[in-house]
Order: structure tokens, then C-alpha cells, then sequence
């Protein structure tokens, strides 16, 4: 089925929304850096035509568009952060479709949404991510934030990492700049998720040494092959591991070669574009539309109006607290 999707408005983060421009659709970017939340009226302003798909990318922040069980365009919900937000699947029931980075989260999706509505899509890395000639500074690194409030597990495994591996360097900053003075890079899923820097540090060129979790690693990515796993918060498997490494420079660099390929040949913006396109052009957008509208009252009394009472109380006596307030109620 050839999609009739031509203009998108895309709301929230880029990813890649230039990659859908370049398969010749016309998208238009709604930024969205603090909380908002956007009606029909206001897509239709900031974007400056009505478009045919409107698409929220996750940007974690609180519910963006409210109304969204009555925009007159297909809608779709580009789902990173459901491992931190329990309310991510209510909300998703207002779209029509929902792009889950997460597999084994998609049944969570499933509750008005069919299985036809909801794709799996992993992350990928930006297009500047590429391989950097560097000498080798550091036998292994982590980059990332390291905060023992806001990230409690890694502050902690990578306190008893360094317990048995000195050398272990711990940086905050451009990942791009830092990945290839490594000879290993550690990745470190606190929450159990697939995370972006898995993606990231194999289009650097990067040998990854990453914890052994579910969501699809294992169908994109062979262990010792195009990467290294071991036991979520093992210290002691990681620091055999990386011992065992160290040894054999030549695996690493093999390796380390593979996980590139790998992501160059699936796993880039423009697979991730290529895929939401043909899942656009399989959908019966006038018919997804129209049974949502039908049901418009039901999916904000089921699904919506406890998320937005949550937000309305959150935000209190303010602009975005009314905003929620009155969209969740009849």
C-alpha cells in the first residue's frame, strides 16, 4: 500500500527526521526543549500547513500534546524512555501508532493498539558518529553521567570497577571525541534497557564491552563477534573479561571492526527511516484515523484522563496544570 503521507510534523527530538526528509517527505521540526503542551491549533501554527502525520519523539518530558484523541491527522508516538516513564503506554492509546526503541516493552503498547500499530524501532546513532584515527590513551572507558542521586547503580558498579581495574577512566563529554582513545569502552544499561550508546560506540569504531540484556542486543548483535557482553552488574565477570581482552589486541580490533560494519550496513538514521516509511505505507491511515475519532471519549476516559490528572496535580495552579486538567475531562 502506497502511503499517502506526504508532510510530517515532527515534534520533540530530531533523530531522524532529516532521514525522512530525504526519502522526500516534507517535515517540518516543532522543537520541544521545556514542558508544553501543544494542541491541534498549535501543531497547525508551528508547523504552517495541516499535516498529514503528526509524530511526537520522545523528548521525556511530561505529556507534549494534549487533545491528541481528536487531531484529524494520523498520530504517532516515537517511544524511547518507557523503561523510565510507567505512563508512556496510557498516553500511546491517544495515537494512532506507536514506535517502541524497547521489544520487550511492545506488549505494553497493546492495549487499544493493535500488533499491526506498533513497531519496533531500536535506537541508532547520528550520522557523525563515524571511526576516528587516535592513539589508544586508556585500556578501557566509560563516558557518561555519574551521580550517585540521579544514577545509583552505575555510580556504584563503576566505584567497584574501579576496585579491581585502576585504570578504568570514567569522562563526561562528547562521546565522539572520547570513544576512540579507548582500546574497550563500557556501556552500562541501568535500567535494563537498549540503550543509544550501545549504537553509538560501535559506529565510532569502538570494541564495546556492554551487559547481557534482552530487547532484541542479541538479534542485532552476536557476542564476540560484533561486541562483548557480560552479566548485568558483575563486576568481577567484567573485570575477567576485560583482562582476557587486553591480552589479545587483535580480537579487539576485529571486533571491534564487525560491530562497525554491522551498524553501517542495519542500523543507521536511514534504516530507521526506510522502516517507519514502509510502515506508513502498510497502514490505512483514513481508517486508523477515523476508529480513533469514534472513540475519542473512550480513549481519554480509559487511558488519558488518569495521565493528564497526574500532570494537572504535578504542575498544580499554573498554565500547563490547567492545560491538563481540562484535557482530561470529558
Amino acid at each position: 500500500m502506497e502511503s499517502k503521507i506526504k508532510k510530517i510534523a515532527w515534534i520533540g527530538g530530531h533523530y531522524f527526521d532529516q532521514s525522512m526528509a530525504g526519502l522526500g517527505f516534507e517535515v517540518r521540526h516543532l522543537a520541544m526543549e521545556t514542558p508544553r503542551a501543544m494542541g491541534w491549533a498549535d501543531v497547525v501554527r508551528e508547523a504552517g500547513w495541516v499535516p498529514d502525520l503528526a509524530l511526537y519523539a520522545d523528548r521525556s518530558l511530561p505529556p507534549p500534546l494534549v487533545g491528541l484523541e481528536e487531531f484529524p491527522c494520523l498520530t504517532a508516538f516515537y517511544c524511547i524512555d518507557s523503561h523510565i516513564h510507567a505512563w508512556y503506554p496510557m498516553y500511546a492509546q491517544g495515537f494512532d501508532l506507536c514506535l517502541a526503541s524497547l521489544r520487550d516493552h511492545l506488549e505494553r503498547f497493546r492495549l487499544r493498539l493493535g500488533p499491526d500499530q506498533v513497531l519496533w524501532l531500536p535506537p541508532a546513532p547520528t550520522d557523525d558518529c563515524r571511526p576516528a584515527q587516535t592513539d589508544k590513551d586508556w585500556d578501557l572507558v566509560f563516558v557518561g553521567k555519574v551521580d550517585p542521586v540521579t544514577t545509583p547503580e552505575r555510580f556504584a558498579f563503576l566505584n567497584e570497577m574501579k576496585k579491581r581495574l585502576p585504570g578504568l577512566m570514567v569522562r563526561q563529554g562528547d562521546f565522539r571525541g572520547l570513544f576512540p582513545r579507548a582500546r574497550l569502552v563500557l556501556n552500562i544499561a541501568e535500567r535494563g534497557d537498549l540503550n543509544f550508546r550501545v549504537f553509538e560506540a560501535l559506529a565510532c569504531g569502538s570494541c564495546l564491552l556492554t551487559p547481557k540484556i534482552g530487547h532484541g542486543q542479541d538479534d542485532l548483535f552476536r557476542d564476540g563477534e560484533h561486541l562483548f557482553t557480560y552479566p548485568a552488574g558483575d563486576a568481577e565477570a567484567l573485570s575477567e573479561l576485560v583482562h582476557r581482552l587486553l591480552a589479545e589486541p587483535k580480537l579487539i580490533r576485529r571486533v571491534a571492526a564487525a560491530g562497525n560494519r554491522a551498524v553501517d550496513a542495519a542500523h543507521r538514521f536511514r534504516h530507521r527511516a526506510e522502516a517507519l516509511a514502509g510502515f506508513l505505507g502498510g497502514q490505512d491511515a483514513a481508517g486508523l484515523v477515523r476508529a480513533r475519532l469514534d472513540q475519542a471519549r473512550d480513549i481519554r476516559d480509559k487511558f488519558l484522563r488518569l495521565v493528564f490528572l497526574h500532570w494537572a496535580e504535578e504542575f498544580g495552579d499554573s498554565d500547563l496544570g490547567r492545560a491538563y486538567l481540562k484535557a482530561a475531562r470529558p
